[in-house]
């Protein structure tokens, strides 16, 4: 349905959903392929286990929540740990708070990351780190 020009590091990969800007979502999202979002998640985010998933968070999108996917491209915001299996591209409008494991990365001009910063090895093998990070529920009462 979308296409995406290949980024170095990104194996071309099909955005089959698209989350719009003026959706927002309370809860964990899994999704298989790959996903652009534009709106907004107040959980957490992952591909499909055992899958190379593509997550592209636009500007003008949000998590607030832990993110694991196999390819990650951030120009959004997000508050909470983001964990690839492969690649993370912060675009000079990304914004994470939360620490990044990551197996390659790129960073632009602009991108802001306020937690520390893990090369994994390998992607094979290798298990992801405890998601820590909860949603206080009661924040909203």
């Amino acid at each position: 349905m979308f296409s995406k020009k290949k980024s170095a590091g990104i194996e071309q990969t099909k955005l089959a959903t698209l989350i719009a800007h003026d959706v927002r979502i309370t809860g964990d999202l899994q999704f298989s392929e790959g996903l652009r979002m534009d709106g907004h998640v107040r959980g957490n985010v992952s591909g499909a286990p055992g899958t190379q998933t593509l997550l592209v968070l636009s500007e003008r999108g949000s998590i607030e929540g832990n993110v694991h996917g196999y390819d990650v491209v951030v120009n959004g915001r997000i508050v909470g740990d983001l964990i690839a299996d492969h690649f993370v591209e912060l675009q000079g409008n990304a914004h994470v708070t939360g620490n990044i494991y990551y197996q390659q990365l790129r960073m632009d001009c602009g991108a802001s990351v306020d937690g520390k910063l893990t090369k994994r090895e390998t992607a094979q093998g290798m298990q992801a780190p405890p998601l820590l990070v909860s949603l206080d529920e009661s924040a909203d009462d």
